[in-house]
């Protein structure tokens, strides 16, 4: 017993998880103890994320291009990316839906009965701006822009003669970047030391009745979304919510210090192929699930919209709703590529509408930071969800590498 137990000790403390969690720890004390001091943190959180960007663009790349290459032949690669994109449009639809419902029956925008004491309506821009310029919208996305180009690149050298020859060259080149990024991941903790000592200390625990039931409301659905609606389908799929989410419990640790998902893209990936998942099928899922797939920012942009109209008494009709759900069908996409994502695309699924002020932003610039945290947790447990889906559809699953995630018998 004793050689095990020191075993699972040494284990235990030469573990990223925990050096992250006591990081975040430590940085929930100095916010609320030493606030002017732990708002200077925040270059740390700023720079850890930054340099995991800097690798975003090769794997996302190298990934899609390998993993197009390396299948059977562009059939294959064509119904694993029609399956995906029909996967990611139904749950991020219902993710939308969801989050329009609820926030029409809970109505968190409401102080009393009504919403803000607003005596002229007419003061409040409902911005008369253009409509969403989605040609610089895609300029701005590097994820999108880099995700186009490897398909192209992967269809073009699967043509080739010299495909096998390609392959090879692009092996070594693969791993040198993962190994770099193995080592940049060391600095987990330090990022997420910084990102939650920034957030505690500058924000505190004051947030207005209306933030403060948006918050709660966005938390709660994004948490029934996981485990029943992402839940139900794992289980569908004979694998178990729970013992996913603790096989990736470093990576929703990392995302949660940082409030970027991007942060934790390489990681997940790499879980998700010890999980079982063939390496083709993650390499085209996860990186177009980062621009397709985004369930929280569905949620909270949904919530949000519909929480400015109440807070500013403007009565939607059902056909409005509807022309809601479908620019947020669309704004949504490509979020994850964009700096501050949600707070962006928020902006532009008003300006689309036209028929919400605009100065309501202004309100939840306070939370915010808070909101990306839940945002990001969201979306990356629901691309390794469909990562997890789509490969056990294409029977590109190898069931004895997923105990860590498979249901007790």
């Amino acid at each position: 017993m004793q050689p095990t137990d020191k075993k699972i000790k040494a284990k235990f403390y030469h573990h990223l998880t925990f050096y992250v969690t006591i990081a975040l720890i430590s940085a929930i004390f100095l916010g609320y103890f030493f606030p002017e001091v732990a708002v200077k943190a925040e270059p740390l959180g700023t720079w850890f994320v930054n340099i995991i960007k800097v690798f975003i663009p090769p794997i996302i790349f190298l990934t899609i291009v390998t993993g197009i290459t390396g299948m059977s032949g562009l059939k294959k690669v064509g119904r694993i990316g029609v399956k995906a994109l029909l996967y990611f449009e139904i749950v991020t639809t219902f993710s939308l839906g969801i989050g329009i419902l609820l926030a029409y029956l809970i109505q968190p925008g409401k102080i009393g009965k009504t919403g803000l004491p607003v005596t002229d309506p007419s003061n409040y821009t409902r911005h008369s701006g253009s409509d969403l310029d989605w040609k610089q919208f895609f300029l701005s996305n590097l994820t999108l822009q880099v995700l186009l180009f490897a398909i192209i690149t992967g269809i073009i050298i699967s043509l080739l003669k010299q495909r096998a020859q390609i392959i090879r060259k692009l092996e070594p080149i693969t791993h040198l970047v993962f190994r770099l990024l193995k080592w940049v991941m060391y600095l987990a903790p330090v990022g997420a030391f910084g990102g939650m000592a920034y957030t505690v200390g500058k924000f505190g625990i004051k947030t207005l009745i209306p933030l403060g039931k948006l918050m709660l409301t966005v938390y709660c659905t994004m948490a029934l979304f996981i485990f029943i609606i992402l839940g139900l389908i794992l289980r569908h799929y004979g694998m178990n919510i729970l013992k996913y989410l603790a096989a990736i419990k470093e990576e929703i640790l990392i995302v949660l210090g940082t409030s970027s998902s991007e942060a934790a893209l390489p990681s997940l990936m790499g879980k998700l192929e010890k999980m079982g998942c063939s390496k083709p099928v993650v390499g085209l899922v996860v990186p177009t699930g980062y621009s397709f797939n985004l369930d929280g920012t569905s949620i909270y942009l949904s919530m949000a919209t519909i929480f400015l109209a109440q807070l500013y008494n403007v009565d939607l009709s059902t056909g409005e709703m509807l022309s809601i759900l479908g620019i947020l069908m669309l704004t949504s996409k490509g979020a994850a590529g964009v700096t501050g994502s949600g707070f962006i695309i928020l902006a532009s699924t008003l300006t689309a509408i036209k028929r919400i002020p605009v100065e309501g932003l202004a309100f939840l610039l306070a939370i915010d930071k808070f909101m990306s945290e839940a945002r990001a947790i969201t979306n990356i447990i629901g691309n390794g969800v469909a990562t997890l889906v789509i490969a056990k559809s294409e029977n590109d699953f190898q069931e004895p590498l997923t105990q860590n995630i498979q249901p007790s018998v």
